[in-house]
């Protein structure tokens, strides 16, 4: 019985398509999980605007249907002023016959983001993505301080989810710690998905 744990990101300049792969390879390293890595349509000011079904880059737009089968949900943004992007606010949005059906409910839910500078709103954005997974009635995991990363990280990384600080020009490399972190919270999320399933 394969337990798969949804992946959705947003990304502007890739940093958060790079940690939900790492997430992804957490959640491969539980034995009977399966990741599945998804981003969110761009919202745009031109409402009459359309965009291609397909992205140009990265992993295949996110359905909900996606929501409808999974055991675990993992979910990503940059920071947009210590809030989560309004792309991936959009789709939380459209979300409320999910909720009205409680398709999410009593499943694993945690969060992750990247940011410029190492006070641009990490903890915020997190809390932010968890307020609606909260509202679903998910189980939210984040990280242990019995992780020694989470004491010795000088960049990303929280008790809120997993992070990354990606420096001004966003070209900051995710360093060992913040994969590692990543990587720990994929894996706890599809530890508890798997505990949560059989029973």
């Amino acid at each position: 019985m394969t337990s798969k744990i949804l992946i959705i990101y947003d990304t502007n300049g890739g940093n958060t398509y790079a940690m939900a792969k790492h997430v992804a390879h957490g959640v491969e390293r539980v034995k009977g999980c399966e990741a599945l890595i998804r981003s969110v349509p761009k919202v745009s000011n031109n409402l009459s605007a359309s965009q291609s079904p397909i992205p140009e880059s990265g992993a295949p737009f996110v359905q909900l249907a996606d929501l409808d089968s999974i055991d675990g949900l993992v979910v990503g943004s940059p920071t947009h002023f210590g809030n989560m992007s309004a792309s991936l606010k959009h789709f939380f949005d459209q979300t409320s016959s999910q909720w009205l059906a409680g398709t999410l409910a009593g499943k694993p839910a945690a969060a992750f983001t990247s940011t410029g500078s190492l006070h641009g709103g990490q903890e915020a954005t997190l809390l932010t993505m968890l307020i609606p997974l909260l509202h679903h009635g998910m189980i939210i995991s984040g990280l242990p301080y019995s992780h020694p990363g989470l004491m010795k990280t000088r960049s990303g990384g929280t008790p809120y989810g997993a992070s990354h600080l990606a420096g001004e020009q966003g070209n900051t490399p995710i360093d060992d710690t913040e994969s590692e972190l990543c990587k720990l919270l994929g894996e706890r999320v599809a530890d508890l998905a798997l505990r949560l399933k059989s029973n």
